[in-house]
Parts: structure tokens; sequence; C-alpha cells
């Protein structure tokens, strides 16, 4: 198991641990251990009222696990600005997603993520993302 003491180990992890296909159960309490408590994930949901969805590790996994069930979904990084100050990160996250690993994405985004460092690892505080679908 990978420790926790970088942003990339965390990051890539977090993309890892939602990759996969269809119908294969994902390590929903690996990636619970990701987030500190009270941690957000926040998709921008465009169209005629832009807004800001706020949903916790829970809702999140609520919402993704019924697609995971018959979709297959991966995600990778394709790149990377970071910004590290004193105890905290911010970090912007450009990724693809697939439905097949080897195939051209179905979208493409960014994540903005604000991460905590513990002395002892890094967490996942915040991530907002902005989907090609929601700019």
């Amino acid at each position: 198991m990978p420790t926790l003491t970088t942003l990339s180990s965390i990051i890539n992890l977090g993309y890892a641990l939602l990759s996969g296909p269809a119908g294969q159960p994902r390590d929903w309490e690996r990636f619970r251990s990701l987030y500190l408590l009270g941690a957000r994930l926040m998709p921008v949901v465009g169209g005629d009222r832009p807004h800001v969805r706020v949903l916790t590790v829970e809702d999140y996994i609520r919402r993704v696990e019924p697609i995971f069930a018959v979709e297959s979904f991966y995600e990778h990084e394709t790149s990377r600005e970071e910004q590290v100050i004193g105890r905290f990160a911010h970090v912007l996250s450009h990724y693809q997603s697939l439905r097949d690993p080897n195939a051209e994405p179905f979208e493409r985004g960014t994540n903005s993520m604000q991460l905590f460092f513990d002395d002892t690892r890094w967490w996942f505080v915040s991530t907002m993302w902005n989907t090609s679908r929601s700019a």
C-alpha cells in the first residue's frame, strides 16, 4: 500500500481508486482514507444556471457507485500545477476520463485540489472540478 507522504502518491492513488471496468467494486474504504474529516468534493454544474454541487465523501460515493456498476471508467492525470505553502498545497490536476484505458478520452477536465500535510501524510481537504461539459 503506497504511503501518502508526497503529493504524487495521494493524487495518483485517488485517480487509481476511481478507475476500473464496469461492475468492478471500488475500494471505497481506501478512498475514504484519503480525505480529511469534513472534506468536500465539488463538481461545477453547467447549464442555464451554473452552480457548484457540494458533496461529502459519502455523497460522492453514493452518486458514482451506481454509474461504476454499469459503466467502465478510467481517469488519469495529464499534467499538474502545484503550489505548496507550509502545510497546505493547491494543485491543479488536469485529467482525462476514458471508458477503456486504451481508448480516446470522452472527457477532459481540471481538478482544483486543496491538501493538508499533518507532518505524517497528505490529506485531501477539497476538490473542485470543471469538466468540458460545464466550462
